[in-house]
């Protein structure tokens, strides 16, 4: 027992945690003893595999920032009159969308699910180990401001270029200025040919050139956009809880 005690603490100097607590684990039970060593070693090696996976979705996840981050494809509301068929949304999400760099362009009126559709295909996307980054268009102005004052504009580019999907949610709910527009195409540009985007809006695409503002550059957004992609037009009510009606206590009869 000795000599397991030490090899656990070897695992756990070795920073191989999964193997220590598998090895553990066996030790407390009788029945691994008719197991072969070579299949006691692959459960060992398994643990590990699973929770290094576990540890990077979660730090993936964490990076992310997405705004629904509990948002998962298997729980997509898929009933009649939203415009989402469930085999079409499983289609993309198992598929090789982000190896591929393509689109994927979310449009619907407020409340019928967009973000949390973009969300939930990112967030599968982190379980499968790809990097993502969440960011809200209506505040991206202020941000690329910040960004550009304090001169880390470059480093967070070069960022953005690496990140494997970028979401950006409200696209067109807002005017943007020319300092942020030209900041669009420049982050566009730079992931349209090997990175893949997801795009949520309530405006209809063929108003986005109109809202881009300057014809030059949203000619040049929107090419780099269309290119490859996948659209989602979702329709019906708003899925946003709406306070329900108190009810009136009656009043008292004076007589």
């Amino acid at each position: 027992m000795m000599m397991m005690n030490t090899t656990m603490e070897q695992l756990r100097t070795l920073k191989l945690e999964g193997m220590a607590q598998a090895l553990q684990d066996q030790l407390s039970q009788t029945g691994m003893t008719a197991m072969s060593f070579e299949e006691r070693l692959t459960m060992l090696v398994d643990r590990e595999v699973h929770l290094r996976d576990d540890r990077r979705t979660c730090r993936l996840l964490k990076l992310a920032h997405l705004k629904y981050p509990q948002a998962c494809i298997e729980d997509i509301d898929t009933r009649a009159g939203r415009g989402l068929e469930r085999k079409e949304v499983m289609s993309l999400a198992l598929g090789d969308w982000v190896k591929s760099a393509h689109a994927v362009l979310i449009t619907g009126p407020t409340g019928a699910g967009k973000s949390w559709l973009a969300c939930a295909l990112a967030q599968y996307a982190c379980r499968r180990g790809h990097s993502v980054y969440y960011q809200r268009v209506p505040r991206m102005g202020e941000e690329l401001r910040i960004r550009h004052g304090n001169a880390t504009f470059g480093k967070w580019l070069i960022q953005l270029a690496k990140t494997e999907v970028l979401v950006l949610d409200d696209w067109g709910m807002a005017g943007i200025d020319a300092q942020t527009r030209a900041d669009l195409l420049e982050i566009i540009d730079d992931r349209s040919a090997s990175k893949a985007t997801i795009i949520t809006s309530q405006l209809p695409i063929e108003h986005w050139h109109a809202w881009v503002g300057d014809a030059t550059i949203a000619d040049a957004i929107l090419d780099r956009i269309m290119q490859k992609n996948h659209r989602f037009t979702l329709t019906g009510d708003s899925l946003r809880q709406k306070p329900k009606a108190s009810k009136k206590e009656p009043k008292p009869d004076p007589s």
